[in-house]
């Protein structure tokens, strides 16, 4: 089973991935992106959305054997969807494909009230209603099973266990 975590920039992803894991006894993928763009040392091109989806994919297939039942996705395709048009207008048929042919069993979308942080690497603090109702509205144009993923801190993990376990039965024993 995979479960990403998806969503607009600075709504807790990374963290919210690493509690799941932690609590369910499993494993999470990183942010390929992240590494990527500090070492590219260089603003990133429309290229460059495409090779970070096709290693977070490739993360994704070499954990998904080793995970405890599920594996919990910092991110997904949908992220390098929305990311591509958003900036560019566009998207990579590779990535629009892999979006459309490889759901996941479940989204938690990350909501935006958690307060926004800096960071080098996000672009769109004033846009975050805009781009979650952009992930919001493609969610449920494609039928996807997801969850708003609400609450700040360690409330925030505890809503997204309840949610999964209210969901999926085969987690409740993890």
């Amino acid at each position: 089973m995979k479960i990403a975590i998806t969503g607009p920039e600075s709504t807790g992803k990374t963290s919210l991935a690493q509690n799941l894991a932690k609590e369910f006894k499993t494993l999470c993928t990183s942010e390929f992106a992240r590494n990527y763009l500090d070492e590219i040392n260089r603003p990133y091109e429309f290229e460059d959305i495409e090779i970070i989806a096709k290693n977070q994919r490739k993360l994704e297939d070499d954990l998904l054997p080793k995970a405890n039942k599920i594996l919990f996705c910092d991110t997904d395709m949908l992220v390098t969807k929305i990311w591509s048009e958003f900036v560019y207008g566009k998207c990579s048929p590779w990535i629009t494909k892999e979006f459309e042919a490889n759901r996941y069993n479940l989204y938690l979308l990350c909501n935006i009230d958690i307060e926004w942080e800096y960071d080098p690497q996000r672009e769109h603090p004033h846009k975050r209603q805009e781009l979650f109702d952009i992930y919001k509205n493609t969610l449920e144009a494609y039928k996807f099973p997801y969850i708003i993923v609400n609450g700040t801190g360690n409330q925030r993990v505890q809503n997204a266990i309840k949610a999964i376990q209210k969901h999926y039965s085969v987690v409740r024993s993890l």
